[in-house]
């Protein structure tokens, strides 16, 4: 098939179209480049250099291109950013997806498969609990109610025009080429501050020196495997959460990391974040079936942060 990836110089992005590369898809990318890396994008793959903010530009694009699928990863991830300049959040994240959709109904696209946020998305969850799919959305941010305005165009776009999706509602994603000089991505953060030598800010779940929010992290792996699945069309459910179904702590990312790389770690606390959630926890799709524990996606992260690190040897 021919798939077209935008965000494919991304984190997430560029590990799904290595995957549907090696796959034997054909490949596209649209990337901006305001985050990802050209340097990421597979070399057998066409790549666009564009915002998905530019309608007129985007649906050339698609019309030269035709893809039979859209992989749209492109989005604006950071929750706290959302809540400092909320129109800028929707300016990608809904209005750059409808462009996308508008782009993809125009090219005859079958299907678009599209990542929204688990993580955000159904607000609080309190223990012991872990969202279901059928658990009603409760957007606590911009960044969540965006996600929640693109999945219900999809379905407009599905019901009105025919084109069919897949929703893939991440959890908390982490794993090699995460970008460590944003906000969001506490993994990739904390990496770079412990090769760097430097303290880890722990914000905290309710007080200030508690342990942090809960968050369920999944590896990009299993976050990869399951764009292929929606891309090749083995998903029957529209929404899809990818996650582990358990909770860890800021803290215990913390530990976790600094053990993977063997240095002790400096911790500083600091009040919470606005709209950060204090616990979010999924229930995973069953046919995901084993994903990859933390403790060893966490030393496989931490292996690729030190080999981009000129000081560690």
């Amino acid at each position: 098939m021919k798939v077209l990836v935008t965000g494919g110089a991304g984190f997430i992005g560029s590990h799904v179209a290595d995957a549907l590369v090696g796959r034997g898809h054909e490949v596209a990318v649209v990337d901006d480049l305001s985050s990802g890396k050209r340097e990421q994008v597979p070399a057998s793959a066409r790549f666009r250099q564009e915002d998905v903010r530019n309608a007129g530009r985007l649906r050339e694009i698609f019309d030269e291109l035709r893809p039979d699928v859209v992989c749209h990863q492109a989005a604006q991830v950071s929750v706290s950013l959302s809540v400092r300049e909320p129109v800028l959040d929707a300016s990608v994240n809904v209005i750059g997806t409808l462009n996308v959709l508008e782009a993809a109904k125009h090219a005859g696209t079958k299907r678009v498969v599209f990542a929204s946020t688990g993580g955000a998305i159904y607000g609080e969850i309190p223990e012991p609990e872990r969202a279901t799919t059928a658990r009603a959305p409760h957007a606590f941010s911009p960044y969540a109610a965006a996600k929640l305005a693109s999945e219900a165009y999809l379905e407009v776009y599905r019901s009105q025009y025919g084109l069919e999706y897949r929703v893939l509602r991440y959890a908390n994603v982490y794993g090699p080429r995460q970008d460590p000089h944003g906000e969001a991505g506490v993994v990739a953060i904390f990496s770079k501050r412990l090769l760097a030598g430097e303290p880890l800010t722990v914000f905290a779940k309710k007080a200030v020196g508690d342990d942090g929010c809960v968050r369920d992290y999944v590896y990009v792996a299993d976050v990869v495997r399951a764009n292929v699945a929606a891309v090749e069309g083995e998903l029957v459910e529209h929404v899809t959460n990818v996650a582990t179904g358990v909770g860890t702590t800021t803290t215990q990312i913390a530990l976790g990391l600094a053990a993977a790389l063997g240095i002790a770690p400096q911790l500083g606390h600091a009040p919470p974040r606005p709209g950060d959630l204090e616990r979010s926890v999924l229930e995973p799709a069953a046919w995901m079936g084993r994903l990859v524990a933390l403790d060893l996606g966490l030393a496989e992260t931490a292996r690729w942060f030190a080999a981009q690190d000129p000081g560690r040897s």
